[in-house]
């Protein structure tokens, strides 16, 4: 499993660039997703997400600490997942730096007393990057003319 400077900066810009993923947490034998703005910090090695105390992924996450961010761009045929180590942090200046527009749909400020961060560290990560829609149903199509397999653009198994 090849792990170049290209392949990590391509899942951190990935990754950066799409900004919204699914959070997968284990509940006990079940997996459960839900939809979550990502704050990529690439020089920190970390995705931080602000959450709430009293949600169900913080008991989650405390229980399994192992997540899957799974990130999609679906028009552009970009895709990126990744895993890693959560972990429920009480940082109240990092909720300071991270308090954005999103956070004001579930929280008042940044001083809420019920905010906290889950931060995630990444082990491991797969992404696909095609040349968009179009392109690759071209390459699909050309391909299946001529039996071969179509090039369908950058992928990469990458130990962060």
């Amino acid at each position: 499993m090849a792990k170049t400077e290209d392949d990590v900066g391509k899942v951190w810009d990935l990754a950066e660039r799409i900004g919204f993923c699914m959070l997968s947490t284990a509940t006990g034998r079940d997996i459960r997703a839900r939809p979550m703005a990502a704050y990529v910090e690439r020089l920190e090695n970390a995705f931080y997400f602000l959450t709430d105390a009293s949600s169900h992924k913080d008991d989650e996450v405390e229980r399994n600490p192992s997540v899957c961010l799974a990130f999609a761009d679906s028009r552009g045929q970009k895709y990126v997942s990744i895993s890693g180590t959560a972990e429920i942090e009480n940082d109240r200046e990092k909720i300071h730096e991270l308090w954005a527009t999103p956070a004001k749909a579930w929280w008042e400020s940044a001083d809420d007393p019920s905010i906290r961060i889950l931060k995630v560290t990444p082990s491991f990560a797969e992404y696909w990057d095609s040349p968009g829609t179009v392109v690759s149903y071209i390459k699909m199509a050309a391909a299946a003319l001529t039996n071969a397999r179509p090039d369908m653009g950058d992928t990469a198994k990458v130990n962060m």
